[in-house]
């Protein structure tokens, strides 16, 4: 590094010492300024001299009432967590204890994970009178993102002169799968309109272990649930009622590997697959019901061991914050092994996947079938709309025939991997990516309601 560079370095890291700038507002009134001096005689010479002082003076002015760089203070609030997609709010509050109004201008530094404006509208602020400024942002991107410093630009009632004044904020953000599907849930589960969500309101036929109480027999109810001693008493069929169990298991299996790349409605796969295991952990918790969670590729990227309530929703979302789709091939094995000595207890395995044939199937369809003896299994198979939209007969041209014949066997390949699924015992949810959600707690409900754990 060169003198020179250094000097520049150290200028760079001071930011910088000329803090006081000439605006475009000084630039046209000198400039109208200069036109004086067009005047024929020595009466343009006065009246280009008399400019230039008015000018001179004008600057003067301006500069006294500029506010020096400490006259201000700057700060900012922003939410700590914020669900990838989900719009959000970051405000600037600015106050001042200079003696005379001035306009500002705040700028922020926000990192690539945020679409925002970098500079916002301007405010004024008095010593009496602070003022606030709101941006609109939309995160893109999953994890902790710095928020950056800020700077804010200072302008007179004149505005001949700006000065720039530099602010060392610190803060951070934590962006995670969306939210806003939990939080619809939740808001829609208090009014009771959860049918506006997609789910539906399943009757619970009392097939639990739980007894619950003794009421009238209704036809259709399983005849071993009769109580005979009642119903000689009363006089009329009386059957037993039992209840749901709570405090079973239920285990979100996550497929981070090459299929989970691919493009859905702006987002990658996992992205939607992230969202909808949050919303079933929010629903299983809320249930009662124990909730971990096994992410993995070619290896076991995240694990959270089963727990309840609160704890739960915490960490299977944080287990779930840091993971990205990777383009290695996944390895079923290593998952399956992993789960058998972690999870020994029956529980619900909801498996978030893809599967392109029977071939590069068969070793999940195993190990699926493996797993059905000691647990519940629920695949979700997420289903890819453009492979299924490619594949119908077009009449583009031959090259467009053959593509569409290569996406149907394609498909076909892959319905015959959901048909040996089913056939091997394993409950099998053929789900587009934007519907996943609502489809899997309709899947979880069920299997509750049937007292199939």
């Amino acid at each position: 590094m060169t003198h020179l560079q250094a000097f520049w370095a150290y200028v760079r890291r001071r930011r910088p010492l000329w803090a006081v700038y000439p605006t475009r507002r000084l630039a046209a009134v000198t400039l109208a300024g200069a036109v004086l001096w067009l005047v024929p005689g020595v009466a343009g010479r006065w009246f280009g001299w008399a400019g230039v002082v008015a000018i001179v003076v004008l600057v003067g002015v301006d500069q006294v009432f500029l506010p020096g760089r400490r006259s201000f203070t700057l700060t900012r609030e922003a939410p700590e967590t914020v669900g990838l997609g989900d719009p959000m709010r970051i405000s600037y509050r600015v106050t001042s204890n200079w003696w005379a109004p001035a306009e500002v201008v705040v700028y922020h530094a926000v990192p690539a994970a945020l679409d925002a404006d970098l500079g916002l509208d301007p405010v004024i602020v008095t010593r009496d009178s602070p003022a606030e400024t709101v941006v609109a942002a939309t995160a893109t991107a999953r994890g902790r993102h710095e928020l950056g410093e800020a700077a804010l630009r200072v302008t007179t009632r004149l505005g001949l002169l700006a000065r720039l004044v530099h602010v060392p904020l610190t803060g951070s953000l934590l962006v995670v799968p969306s939210l806003a599907n939990v939080r619809k849930f939740r808001l829609l589960a208090h009014e009771n309109r959860l049918t506006d969500a997609g789910v539906r309101a399943l009757r619970v036929r009392g097939e639990g272990r739980s007894f619950a109480g003794l009421r009238d027999y209704v036809p259709g109810d399983d005849h071993r649930t009769v109580d005979w001693k009642a119903t000689a008493r009363h006089g009329r069929m009386i059957t037993r009622e039992f209840t749901i169990e709570r405090s079973q298991t239920v285990m979100v299996l996550v497929d981070c590997g090459r299929s989970m790349t691919q493009m859905s409605d702006g987002y990658a796969r996992l992205e939607h697959v992230l969202t909808s295991a949050l919303l079933l952990t929010d629903v299983a918790a809320a249930g009662g019901d124990y909730v971990g969670m096994l992410a993995f590729d070619d290896q076991v990227r995240s694990f959270v061991a089963p727990r309840r309530g609160r704890a739960a929703i915490k960490a299977v979302r944080e287990g779930l914050t840091g993971l990205s789709a990777t383009l290695t091939e996944p390895d079923y094995g290593t998952a399956f092994r992993f789960l058998a000595t972690r999870q020994r207890r029956r529980a619900l395995l909801v498996f978030y996947t893809d599967m392109i044939d029977e071939r590069a199937s068969r070793s999940l369809i195993a190990y699926l079938a493996r797993s059905t003896s000691r647990h519940s299994v629920v695949v979700v198979a997420i289903r890819n709309e453009e492979l299924i939209a490619a594949s119908q007969p077009s009449t583009a041209g031959a090259l467009a025939l053959y593509l569409s014949a290569a996406a149907e066997e394609l498909v076909r390949e892959r319905a015959e991997a959901l048909a040996h699924m089913t056939l091997a015992g394993v409950a099998v949810l053929d789900v587009a990516p934007t519907q996943m959600a609502p489809a899997v707690v309709n899947r979880y409900l069920e299997v509750k309601a049937r007292g199939l754990l």
